[in-house]
């Protein structure tokens, strides 16, 4: 978009973050206003996409063919993205609602919840998203060093990044080495020696938060057996959680499968346990083993099953501990945040600050309502806030803008970080990484380093 259209634009909106949440929110603003509406993208990040690109698994390409959806909405006129932008850093609330009438926070919870036990610090004990985000490529763990020297690792959680952490460490190198996983990755992969995964949820199989595909995959895994123990398969908690889901029903299902089958004879094995909680992470400077212990369901003052800790403790040998717990949110300067639910506080989208709505801000995915579902409920969870922002746009509630540059966004941003990245320049760095990719089979290698990514853009403008 030119300064000139900008200057027609009836509503300015900022978006901070340019993950799956944002983009629905940029697409669906652009699709109701038309030419409206003015949309300006920030990332931190020279690349868009947020997780699509730097959480979703190398192994499942077709998720990350949703990014074609996001590439029709940057090419609309209305829309701009200016990556390598922190807020924060470079650009600042005030300065926004000098040149916005309304911001939205699309900016996911990208920290870990702890599990809060002890030997969390010891070596060998990891978050979910520092071995998520350093096999995916991300500049923030490209760093990390990961030893896979060990026989077992558990993983602590129930959701499908955990069955994610489980699967990566059990993959082949051939069937890696045709995704788009971290370069750095591949390797250290490929000559693990970890050979039996064990993933405790502290409930039972019928509030296990799996997806049934993601569940259902475990079982197709070429290298590995999946097991249930059976201490855990006690399906009582059926009883309890009346209100279950089809797709918890579905859940116990795949489970009860899993638990009739036998051995395959592969080399490695995925061992599934329910109703059992670490309470400690034990040894001298690494990780040793994990004490675990029993948990039982009993219905809460809701009427929903809970898992309550018992005394019947075991101790597992294990070199290896993921907490796939659960994420939370982490506060933007001068933003409202609420510690405790670790999100921004809103209602239906409108954020709040201390009871009252902020006027022209606005919030979408997981730090509005906290990190559930899959990309695709980000769609309308974005269209609950976007409905809310051109309500208020049309009933005249939005601020002017207070002091807007002279040469608009464009200027700003150049004054503010000259090195921001347009989309076009992205394109260069998409191309690039193809082109490193295509001689090896592979979709792309990624540019785990920023300046790496600069200096693709840079070549290309030499062409």
């Amino acid at each position: 978009m030119s300064d000139d259209q900008a200057e027609e634009a009836g509503l300015r909106v900022a978006i901070i973050g340019s993950g799956p949440s944002g983009f629905y929110a940029a697409g669906q603003l652009i699709s109701a206003l038309g030419d409206e509406v003015e949309v300006d993208m920030y990332d931190r990040l020279p690349t868009p996409f947020g997780l699509v690109r730097a959480g979703v698994a190398p192994d499942h390409p077709k998720i990350k063919s949703v990014t074609r959806v996001y590439e029709k909405v940057a090419a609309s006129p209305g829309f701009r993205f200016f990556g390598n932008v922190e807020f924060g850093t470079h650009i600042e609330r005030h300065e926004l609602e000098s040149h916005y009438n309304a911001v939205i926070y699309a900016v996911g919870t990208p920290s870990d919840r702890s599990a809060g036990v002890g030997g969390e610090e010891l070596e060998g004990s990891w978050a979910a998203s520092d071995f998520v985000g350093w096999y995916n490529g991300h500049p923030d763990y490209e760093h990390l060093e990961f030893d896979l020297s060990c026989e077992r690792a558990v993983v602590v959680g129930n959701g499908n990044v955990a069955i994610d952490i489980a699967r990566m460490l059990v993959l082949p190198r051939e069937e890696m080495a045709v995704t788009d996983i971290a370069d750095h990755a591949l390797e250290v992969l490929a000559t693990s020696k970890v050979k039996e995964i064990v993933i405790l949820g502290r409930r039972g199989p019928g509030q296990a938060a799996f997806t049934n595909p993601e569940l259902r995959e475990l079982g197709e895994l070429s290298e590995a057996d999946v097991t249930v123990a059976p201490d855990g398969l006690d399906l009582s908690d059926d009883v309890l959680a009346e209100d279950a889901s089809m797709t918890a029903a579905k859940n116990v299902e795949i489970l009860r499968d899993y638990a009739a089958r036998g051995p395959r004879g592969h080399a490695k094995r995925i061992v599934l346990r329910f109703l059992a909680s670490p309470t400690s992470i034990n040894g001298s400077e690494r990780v040793e083993s994990v004490t675990i212990a029993r948990n039982e369901l009993v219905l809460g003052d809701d009427g929903k099953p809970r898992a309550q800790i018992t005394d019947e403790l075991e101790t597992l040998d294990a070199g290896l501990i993921f907490s796939a717990i659960g994420y939370r949110g982490k506060p933007l300067q001068g933003v409202p945040f609420d510690e405790q639910s670790g999100l921004i506080p809103n209602q239906a989208g409108r954020v709040h600050h201390e009871g009252d709505v902020l006027p022209g801000h606005y919030v979408v995915g997981w730090i509005k309502r906290g990190p559930s579902g899959v990309i695709g409920t980000n769609k309308k969870d974005a269209q609950e806030t976007v409905d809310h922002l051109i309500a208020d746009y049309r009933a005249g509630l939005l601020p002017e803008p207070t002091a807007p540059h002279e040469g608009g966004s464009e200027a700003f941003v150049l004054e503010r970080r000259p090195e921001h990245v347009s989309y076009d320049e992205w394109l260069h760095i998409d191309e690039a990484e193809k082109g490193l990719g295509e001689p090896h089979g592979r979709p792309r290698i990624k540019l785990t380093r920023v300046h790496e990514m600069l200096e693709a853009i840079e070549a290309k403008r030499k062409e």
